[in-house]
């Protein structure tokens, strides 16, 4: 069995919906502003559940749609910029909640690309033979490393998580798949995990060290113009790496940030809109989350038949990226 294939999907969002209107009443905005903007009109805030929630219950979907149990699984990762601790990772907690105790259990951190980087870092696991069948895990709870008075970026963002099985197979599922970085970029998208406080730290660096943000802080237009130019070429890539033709793609599944970046990469693919698969509108940007949730909504709602041909493409903080030409 040298292939690889999906064989299962599960997603979970939080049950509290936030729109437009209701974020106008707390800051200064209203909902044609951001609509017109994003292509956003509502996403999903929690209130309790941390991330490891979050990743747990998409995990425990995933595994039921590929009807194996969790001591099937030998390999979970998640793909979080929204941990619950420092130490230990979200892994380690999802695993005590979910009992996958086979598993290796780690974190990864590429934002919006996470998932992607998940998938490529399981699959070289699986094609070494380390592992047979994998987890990988989106999740994401944005809304506590958000500053709720900054409208250009409270706005965007939502919590949820999405996660798929993956199998050793006869067939290969996976047939073109890259990550790629561009680490000059890095200041375009940040959020400071902690201040550099200690007793050998002297005052007045540690009153500039302090002049920072623990929030979420983001230049737009690098990371636009960074997304467009990600998803044209990713996509032109797959196509050459593969030999496939755009019109054996079934659908485009980008990471799910801002309609104008997919519109913007539509025109310059020469492709129908439709043949991007969005939910933006529903869920704003769940960063790692976006890709496996709108996967498992495919994948749930019948759009996807055995044989199809799908990209999954990201774009993130880092500056990251990645891609992948999946066959259902």
């Amino acid at each position: 069995m040298n292939g690889i294939e999906i064989i299962g999907t599960g997603s979970y969002l939080p049950e509290l919906i936030v729109s437009n209107d209701d974020l106008s009443k707390i800051m200064d905005t209203n909902h044609e502003w951001i609509c017109s903007r994003t292509g956003i009109k509502e996403r999903r805030i929690t209130k309790e559940e941390n991330t490891s929630d979050l990743a747990a219950k998409a995990a425990i979907e995933a595994m039921k749609d590929a009807n194996i149990s969790a001591e099937d699984i030998d390999l979970m990762i998640v793909a979080t910029t929204s941990p619950d601790y420092f130490v230990p990772s979200t892994a380690c907690v999802v695993q005590s909640k979910i009992g996958v105790n086979n598993a290796v259990c780690f974190d990864i951190s590429a934002a919006c690309s996470g998932f992607i980087y998940t998938m490529e870092i399981a699959k070289n696991f699986m094609k070494s033979g380390r592992c047979k069948k994998a987890l990988i895990i989106g999740a994401e709870v944005l809304s506590k490393i958000l500053d709720w008075k900054d409208r250009s970026t409270c706005v965007l963002f939502g919590d949820g998580a999405g996660a798929a099985v993956l199998s050793c197979s006869d067939k290969e599922g996976i047939l073109d798949i890259k990550l790629g970085a561009q680490g000059d970029k890095w200041s375009s998208l940040t959020c400071k995990t902690a201040f550099v406080e200690n007793p050998y730290v002297e005052k007045k660096t540690l009153d500039k060290e302090m002049q920072g943000s623990l929030k979420i802080g983001m230049n737009g237009k690098d990371i636009f113009k960074f997304a467009v130019t990600t998803i044209v070429d990713s996509v032109k890539e797959a196509l050459k790496n593969t030999g496939c033709s755009i019109e054996e793609i079934k659908y485009i599944v980008p990471h799910q940030a801002n309609l104008r970046i997919i519109d913007f990469a539509a025109k310059k693919l020469e492709v129908d809109e439709s043949k991007f698969y969005i939910n933006l509108n529903k869920y704003g940007n769940t960063s790692g989350a976006s890709v496996p949730i709108a996967l498992d909504e495919m994948n749930k709602d019948g759009l996807l038949k055995k044989g199809d041909k799908i990209i999954l493409v990201a774009f993130g903080g880092g500056l990251t990226w990645g891609y992948s030409l999946i066959q259902w």
